[in-house]
């Protein structure tokens, strides 16, 4: 007889995140740059709002922030699957957007389209590799976690990617 299941893992995040200033002049006028940390992760990033709501376009915002962590978390998903599938990835590049109109209250991202392109070796089978990003995303903890609506719309190319250009060049 198998013994009974013991407790689960938790996993616990935790962020910093910082703003000083004064919001004494009204809406219009305060400062919306402040600094995100997440320890033991070194470094800090730079965080503002969306331009539209008076942030400043240099530095990202929560919005980005929410997708980047969809995106990201796919490609993790992804990679994990098809490494225990034995597929061999070259390559994924995803082009992320979501969307949140104002006329729809409440304001919110009403959806996050995520769209791959996952470059593997030739031979590889499309469909699998499409069957692989499907259960990615039913794996993904981040989407899972949204009430946002998270769609995959992957492009697999079977082949050798190109070479990547050179930082900072053409």
């Amino acid at each position: 007889m198998d013994p009974a299941p013991g407790p689960r893992d938790v996993h616990r995040y935790s962020v910093r995140c910082h703003w000083s200033g004064s919001t004494g002049a009204g809406y219009e006028a305060y400062d919306r740059a402040h600094e995100g940390s997440a320890p033991p992760a070194a470094g800090t990033l730079g965080l503002s709002a969306d331009p539209a709501f008076r942030g400043d376009p240099g530095r990202l915002n929560p919005e980005q922030l929410v997708v980047l962590a969809a995106s990201s978390c796919q490609l993790l998903s992804f990679l994990a699957v098809a490494a225990r599938a034995r597929i061999e990835v070259l390559r994924y590049a995803d082009e992320a957007e979501s969307t949140m109109p104002e006329d729809d209250p409440p304001t919110r991202l009403t959806s996050i389209v995520l769209r791959p392109t996952i470059w593997v070796a030739p031979g590889t089978s499309e469909a699998r590799v499409r069957h692989l990003v499907a259960v990615a995303h039913r794996e993904c903890y981040v989407a899972n976690s949204l009430r946002t609506e998270v769609r995959v719309e992957p492009a697999v190319v079977v082949g050798r990617p190109p070479a990547l250009a050179a930082p900072g060049g053409a």
